[in-house]
Protein backbone atom coordinates (compact mmCIF):
# COMPACT_ATOMS: atom_id res chain seq x y z
CA UNK A 1 0.00 0.00 0.00
CA UNK A 2 2.76 2.48 0.91
CA UNK A 3 4.65 1.67 -2.30
CA UNK A 4 1.52 2.43 -4.32
CA UNK A 5 1.14 5.79 -2.55
CA UNK A 6 4.75 6.70 -3.30
CA UNK A 7 4.29 5.83 -6.98
CA UNK A 8 1.06 7.83 -7.13
CA UNK A 9 2.66 10.88 -5.50
CA UNK A 10 5.64 10.67 -7.85
CA UNK A 11 3.32 11.10 -10.82
CA UNK A 12 0.94 13.70 -9.49
CA UNK A 13 0.23 17.32 -10.23
CA UNK A 14 1.45 19.11 -7.09
CA UNK A 15 2.19 22.81 -7.75
CA UNK A 16 0.76 25.75 -9.64
CA UNK A 17 3.95 26.14 -11.65
CA UNK A 18 3.77 22.49 -12.68
CA UNK A 19 0.17 22.99 -13.83
CA UNK A 20 1.07 26.06 -15.88
CA UNK A 21 4.05 24.30 -17.46
CA UNK A 22 1.90 21.29 -18.32
CA UNK A 23 -0.77 23.50 -19.84
CA UNK A 24 1.81 25.38 -21.93
CA UNK A 25 3.44 22.13 -23.09
CA UNK A 26 -0.01 20.84 -24.12
CA UNK A 27 -0.66 24.16 -25.93
CA UNK A 28 -3.91 24.55 -24.00
CA UNK A 29 -5.47 27.76 -22.73
CA UNK A 30 -7.07 27.98 -19.29
CA UNK A 31 -10.68 27.99 -20.52
CA UNK A 32 -10.54 24.77 -22.58
CA UNK A 33 -8.70 23.05 -19.71
CA UNK A 34 -11.34 24.22 -17.24
CA UNK A 35 -14.20 23.09 -19.47
CA UNK A 36 -12.66 19.67 -20.14
CA UNK A 37 -11.92 19.24 -16.41
CA UNK A 38 -15.43 20.38 -15.45
CA UNK A 39 -14.08 23.10 -13.15
CA UNK A 40 -14.30 26.87 -13.44
CA UNK A 41 -11.62 28.88 -15.20
CA UNK A 42 -11.22 30.71 -11.86
CA UNK A 43 -10.22 27.39 -10.30
CA UNK A 44 -7.49 26.93 -12.91
CA UNK A 45 -6.31 30.52 -12.36
CA UNK A 46 -6.26 30.02 -8.59
CA UNK A 47 -4.36 26.76 -8.92
CA UNK A 48 -1.72 28.35 -11.14
CA UNK A 49 -1.47 31.34 -8.79
CA UNK A 50 -0.10 28.98 -6.13
CA UNK A 51 3.21 29.15 -8.02
CA UNK A 52 5.77 26.81 -6.51
CA UNK A 53 3.58 26.06 -3.50
CA UNK A 54 1.59 22.86 -3.05
CA UNK A 55 -1.89 23.05 -4.55
CA UNK A 56 -4.72 23.63 -2.08
CA UNK A 57 -7.51 22.37 -4.34
CA UNK A 58 -9.41 19.20 -3.54
CA UNK A 59 -7.89 15.91 -4.63
CA UNK A 60 -10.86 15.38 -6.97
CA UNK A 61 -10.19 18.72 -8.70
CA UNK A 62 -6.46 18.04 -9.02
CA UNK A 63 -7.12 14.57 -10.45
CA UNK A 64 -9.67 15.92 -12.95
CA UNK A 65 -7.26 18.58 -14.24
CA UNK A 66 -4.37 16.12 -14.33
CA UNK A 67 -6.42 13.56 -16.28
CA UNK A 68 -7.24 16.08 -19.02
CA UNK A 69 -3.58 17.06 -19.34
CA UNK A 70 -2.47 13.43 -19.39
CA UNK A 71 -4.99 12.75 -22.17
CA UNK A 72 -3.33 15.65 -24.03
CA UNK A 73 0.02 13.82 -23.84
CA UNK A 74 1.54 15.24 -20.66
CA UNK A 75 3.44 13.15 -18.12
CA UNK A 76 3.86 14.46 -14.57
CA UNK A 77 7.17 13.98 -12.77
CA UNK A 78 7.95 14.52 -9.09
CA UNK A 79 11.27 12.82 -8.63
CA UNK A 80 12.57 15.21 -5.99
CA UNK A 81 11.18 18.23 -7.85
CA UNK A 82 7.86 18.69 -9.71
CA UNK A 83 8.12 18.66 -13.49
CA UNK A 84 6.35 17.74 -16.72
CA UNK A 85 7.26 16.29 -20.08
CA UNK A 86 5.56 14.96 -23.17
CA UNK A 87 4.75 11.27 -23.01
CA UNK A 88 6.91 9.05 -25.17
CA UNK A 89 5.14 8.06 -28.42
Amino acid sequence: MIANLVILRSRMLTTGNQLKAARMLADMDQLPLAEASKVSVGTIRNMEAQGGNTLKSSLATIRAVQAVLEDAGIEFLNHGQPGVRLKAP
